[in-house]
């Protein structure tokens, strides 16, 4: 898989790491803002990386390209990946995949039109632990309570306290609690039950509107999830499925998924079987192993789930008051 970065964030950095452990990809570019140029050079010489671009139609006419990440501020995914996907190019764009279900209902159109791959990038989907959780949770009994928390004081909010708004406090660059870190709980409980019948989503807001931590509450026919997710204090992150036979839960934050604890028939214990030190080598290799075998059903029920996903962001979102500029462009 020859892999072509758009952005230099952190984010990049754990990619760029995670790729070069994997002997099919190849990173053939990074494209950079003009001020980011030297960051990009600096990447480019630590990794390995063939070549550094500014000009994205430039970078995307680059042939040695077979598929564009793009790792950009969350409002500009959807221009950044429809334009990657109209060049032909298959796409792996960062969470939140857009910023409305309009647009990722685009994305996905242009994709099947073109028989492109397209990927969302969220590690837990092909984590061994999570994987090993669904196989499991028959052992639970019947389900009757989830819950899961991502709470992480983010380094930025003191910036917020004092009205120095960051991307992650933006709302017109798609920013909040919901989209940042409890977009990671919604992927679990999508991922293990599908669509709830009713969202509702209760925020703490900020000054400028944006949740900086909030509940998220789906209703599904006989059970609740309740997912939690907060920028502005911490506590210990985990995801519990509650069975009227026992629990099962990821003991970390979903995306990392460090580890699962079982417990049923009144025994409680604790596996793991990660094998990478960085969780994202399991979804760069899967990603790849996709390209490689031209596996676009697999790709589009990943996709299909994240259509899930963003529908309940969408839909929580609005039932909050939260507005985004892309909401005005799809009315």
């Amino acid at each position: 898989m020859r892999i072509g970065i758009v952005g230099s964030g952190k984010i990049v950095l754990s990619a760029l790491d995670a790729m070069r452990q994997i002997p099919d990809i190849s990173c053939e570019a990074i494209c950079v803002r003009e001020k980011s140029l030297e960051k990009g050079m600096m990447l480019q010489q630590e990794y390995g990386i063939g070549k550094v671009y500014t000009d994205y139609a430039e970078f995307l006419q680059d042939e040695d390209i077979d598929i564009v990440y793009v790792a950009v501020i969350n409002s500009l995914h959807f221009a950044f990946a429809i334009t990657a996907l109209e060049a032909g190019k298959h796409v792996i764009c960062e969470k939140p995949f857009t910023s409305t279900i309009e647009e990722l209902k685009k994305l996905a159109e242009v994709a099947k039109d073109k028989a492109l791959f397209l990927f969302e990038a969220i590690t837990m989907l092909y984590s061994p632990n999570f994987h090993f959780l669904r196989d499991e949770l028959h052992k639970v009994g019947k389900v009757k309570l989830v819950q899961a928390n991502y709470s992480q004081h983010s380094s930025r909010y003191a910036d917020y306290k004092d009205q120095v708004v960051l991307p992650a406090f933006d709302p017109h660059l798609s920013g909040g609690a919901l989209y940042d870190i409890n977009i990671y709980n919604v992927h679990f409980v999508a991922g293990l039950f599908g669509m709830p019948e009713h969202v509702q989503y209760i925020a703490n807001k900020g000054f400028n509107g944006i949740d900086t931590s909030g509940v998220l509450v789906m209703q599904y026919p006989e059970f609740v999830a309740v997912c939690t997710g907060a920028k502005d204090s911490q506590s210990p992150c985990h995801a519990t499925v509650q069975g009227d036979a026992g629990y099962i839960r990821i003991t970390s934050a979903v995306n990392v998924s460090s580890g699962v604890e079982l417990y049923h028939n009144e025994k409680s214990e604790i596996f793991n079987l990660n094998q990478h030190e960085n969780h994202m080598v399991n979804e760069f290799q899967a990603f790849a192993d996709m390209l490689k075998q031209h596996d676009l059903k697999t790709c589009y029920k990943h996709l299909d789930h994240s259509l899930i996903v963003m529908e309940i962001l969408s839909l929580a979102r609005k039932n909050a008051g939260i507005k985004f500029p892309a909401d005005d462009e799809w009315v």
